[in-house]
């Protein structure tokens, strides 16, 4: 088959592990709303810094009075037709270092939000490689599926033309047919399962369910050369989410503060541009008494002292939400050495099985030929021959779970330490 750059193989896409990572990583909705949520945070943020600035607002108002009231000595004091036109501004100066607190705070949540991203994009890279691993063991053992109903139905052959001339008893022949329809019905499970994990394949990178797929095999079996100790400490650089429990521990501790805000008074600074008159256009006119426009600035300290202890029972809230924070986060680490512990026994465990199996299948496939040829020569009967097959595709299916099962398992591992970059 001729592969270009792309990845196209006579018009079907060809699909290496990294090729697959990145398919997942491209077409993945749930990264692609992480990233809006990113957006989301950052538009917070940006809302928030707004509250360091004054505010203006403008008012235009309009009274009717039902009769117009005149002094002699004065003239008209109330006219009937009021209009009013009132700028205001307000500069906060001091609200208990809240505003500054909720700044910090937004900004917390977008680096919550960018961990959390690379938390799911990991998520999405594991069940890349999950897929794409698991794939191979089926299509593994759905070729060894069909080696095995090759290999009875060439004993059957054997066992017929033995019977058909009286060499051997119908009970042979009748025993390799048993086998035989076993196998058959082996291989259709095979067929099944190596179909549910090409759908699950294209399900996890958003292809039709029913695409073809062609996967680059593993073709080298790469140790791991490191200790648990060593992936132990990965975990605690490299988990986005214990970073994140970091930044929800800073973020309780500025709620904590934000809920002293009522110890303090708010300061702010007010100002006002009142004009007044007759007409629509507020001018003046008769019965506005003085100058028809003014203005002012006042500051204004509030102090709510006395609330029945609600700001200290806020606060003291506040003060058991950062230690719960804090505990969440020592049991976060628990839960991901945990994690670390299991996947690197399962990793190791199917590093040895690999290794055992390995000498095992040379083995097998001697015994397997030595006993077809001593049947030929009726020196060992159709069940040793059956025997020695079993054995053999036994020892086959073994070693390509360990096989692919080691690589699901040090995925697993890498997901564990929080690796960006599990492809190695």
């Amino acid at each position: 088959m001729i592969r270009n750059a792309s990845g196209q193989t006579d018009g079907v896409y060809y699909f290496t592990l990294e090729r697959a990572i990145q398919w997942a990583l491209s077409s993945d909705l749930g990264l692609q709303s992480a990233q809006e949520d990113i957006k989301a945070a950052m538009a917070r943020k940006n809302a928030r810094g707004t509250d360091f600035f004054p505010t203006f607002n403008l008012t235009y108002q309009y009274v009717r009075n039902d009769d117009k009231q005149t002094v002699t000595e004065l003239g008209t004091i109330r006219p009937r037709n009021e209009y009013t036109i009132i700028g205001k501004f307000t500069q906060p100066l001091f609200e208990g270092f809240s505003i500054l607190n909720r700044y910090k705070i937004s900004d917390l949540s977008l680096q919550v939000s960018e961990a959390s991203k690379q938390v799911y994009r990991q998520d999405v890279i594991y069940s890349a490689m999950d897929a794409y691993f698991s794939l191979l063991k089926s299509r593994k053992l759905w070729e060894i599926a069909q080696e095995t109903v090759s290999e009875i139905e060439a004993q059957r052959k054997d066992a017929k033309n033995f019977y058909e001339v009286g060499i051997t008893p119908l009970n042979d022949l009748l025993q390799v047919e048993v086998e035989l329809a076993n196998a058959k019905q082996d291989l259709v499970a095979s067929r099944n399962n190596l179909q549910t994990d090409e759908a699950n394949f294209n399900k996890v990178l958003r292809r039709p369910i029913n695409a073809p797929v062609y996967l680059e095999d593993i073709l080298y079996f790469t140790p791991f050369d490191y200790d648990i100790e060593y992936c132990f400490g990965q975990a605690e650089i490299h988990r986005q989410e214990l970073d994140i429990a970091d930044l929800e521990l800073q973020i309780a501790k500025k709620e904590f503060d934000i809920s002293k805000k009522g110890f303090f008074p708010s300061i702010s600074l007010e100002g006002r541009y009142v004009q007044q008159g007759t007409e629509w256009d507020a001018r003046g006119g008769l019965g506005v008494l003085g100058d028809s426009s003014f203005w002012n600035i006042t500051a204004v300290a509030t102090w709510n002292f006395f609330e029945w202890g609600r700001t200290y029972y806020g606060a003291e809230e506040q003060i058991y939400r950062v230690a719960q924070t804090r505990l969440e986060r020592f049991q976060l680490l628990d839960d991901i050495r945990l994690e670390v512990k299991e996947s690197y026994l399962r990793m190791r465990q199917a590093e040895t099985n690999i290794q055992t199996i390995e000498v095992a299948i040379a083995q097998a496939e001697e015994n397997f030929r030595i006993n077809r040829e001593r049947y030929q020569e009726q020196i060992a009967t159709a069940t040793d021959v059956l025997i020695a097959q079993t054995l053999l595709s036994r020892t086959r299916t073994n070693y390509f779970n360990a096989v692919y099962d080691y690589e699901i398992a040090k995925a697993e591992l890498f997901r564990a330490m929080g690796v960006l970059n599990m492809v190695n």
